[in-house]
């Protein structure tokens, strides 16, 4: 019996959460979620400091022509300790603490310095070139909430907030490995009837983009005996990916020798084009998502059920992957499966690769999405509404 898209996104994320947290250094931050919020642990920056190299003064004494003595200096790093009195500036430079006293940075330019003595050579702001403690962000203040995906700059602000690790929801593990004799590895040379396995290349670096760590085990001969060794050599694993092996064919034992392990069958066909021989189950602690053979197959169903769980593991409060654009060019009508066609969408318009041909990869170089055409629907004309599937 085959299931609705709905149905098996639902069936593949049903009782799917974050996995437990750990603690990350800073440097490996990028693409991991929050397990919790993130504090400052200081204040940023934690004093009054200089923005401008110049000398730090008293505003109200700061007129254009005035006449000030120097009596210190204040490197970053280095704070003058004594305060400014009436008549007096300390030098200082960008990013030092400015001195009691002072609430003004007259900058180098606009002065004329003779020996310990300056002159204000031009009329002054009030109350300018002083960053005040804190203005990018206090102690305690939340620099970023649970479930917040982290990027690149976030490393930045964490060691600047004086923090050197923080909590992240554990990388889903996924054991992925392919099925069949006639398969052989890139740079092989070719027998007749042989193809090149190609399928795991695409399926674990999309994993890996969704926020999982996945490892491929290599490929399966038709045979129970040798994919049930595929299947125990990934059950410590949280989710099992076999690509291929799982239609009605003679050599088709991927499915048998998954029950023959102990597996659970939870469904074993969608509705869906490409990707109809779609399945999913449970062995042992692991999640299983058995995906076609067929290069094409395989690229559109991990997109529609392996992305969902893979980021619903890592921690995204995350779901189903539609979104909505407009069509560019009319489109036939569609059959009894939901189909899922190859395109590019962009500032909200969906434009079809021409040839749809399901055992085609080409397509994909181009291609950023999966425009979603619901069983049964009529032919439709440019400028209607369509949902997709992002590919990248």
């Amino acid at each position: 019996m085959m299931i609705s898209v709905e149905e098996a996104i639902a069936a593949v994320l049903d009782g799917a959460g974050p996995l437990a947290a750990e603690r990350v250094g800073l440097s490996a931050l990028v693409g991991r979620i929050l397990a919790e919020d993130v504090k400052a642990a200081i204040t940023q920056p934690p004093f009054p400091a200089s923005a401008m190299d110049g000398y730090a003064v008293r505003f109200d004494e700061a007129a254009k022509g005035a006449v000030l003595n120097v009596i210190g200096e204040a490197p970053a790093g280095a704070p003058y300790s004594g305060r400014v009195k009436p008549g007096e500036a300390v030098r200082i430079f960008t990013g030092a603490v400015v001195p009691e006293g002072a609430d003004h940075v007259v900058i180098q330019e606009d002065v004329e310095r003779d020996g310990a003595r300056i002159t204000i050579t031009a009329a002054q702001e009030p109350s300018h070139n002083i960053r005040a403690a804190g203005i990018d962000f206090n102690k305690g203040d939340v620099l970023a909430s649970a479930g917040a995906r982290l990027h690149e700059i976030h490393g930045s602000i964490f060691a600047a907030a004086n923090l050197e690790s923080v909590a992240v929801n554990r990388r889903p593990s996924v054991a992925v490995f392919s099925n069949g004799d006639e398969l052989r590895e890139p740079g092989a040379a070719l027998d007749a009837g042989q193809i090149i396995n190609s399928n795991h290349y695409s399926i674990c670096t999309q994993i890996n983009s969704w926020g999982g760590e996945a490892a491929y085990l290599g490929c399966a001969s038709d045979s129970e005996d040798a994919i049930r060794d595929f299947f125990r050599r990934g059950r410590d694993a949280d989710l099992i990916i076999p690509i291929g092996g799982a239609s009605v064919g003679d050599y088709d034992f991927v499915k048998s020798a998954f029950a023959k392990e102990g597996g659970t069958l939870r469904f074993e066909k969608v509705a869906v084009r490409p990707g109809k021989p779609t399945w999913c189950g449970r062995l042992g602690g692991a999640r299983i998502v058995g995906l076609p053979g067929n290069p094409a197959s395989a690229i559109v169903t991990a997109a529609l059920f392996v992305q969902p769980l893979v980021r619903r593991l890592a921690g995204e409060t995350w779901t189903a992957p539609f979104g909505k654009a407009r069509l560019t060019a009319p489109i036939g009508a569609n059959g009894g499966r939901e189909s899922y066609l190859r395109g590019v969408v962009s500032k909200g318009e969906a434009t079809p690769a021409p040839n749809q041909d399901s055992s085609l990869l080409l397509p994909f170089a181009s291609a950023n999405a999966l425009i979603r055409r619901v069983a049964h629907a009529p032919a439709a004309g440019a400028g209607e509404e369509f949902e997709f599937v992002w590919l990248r």
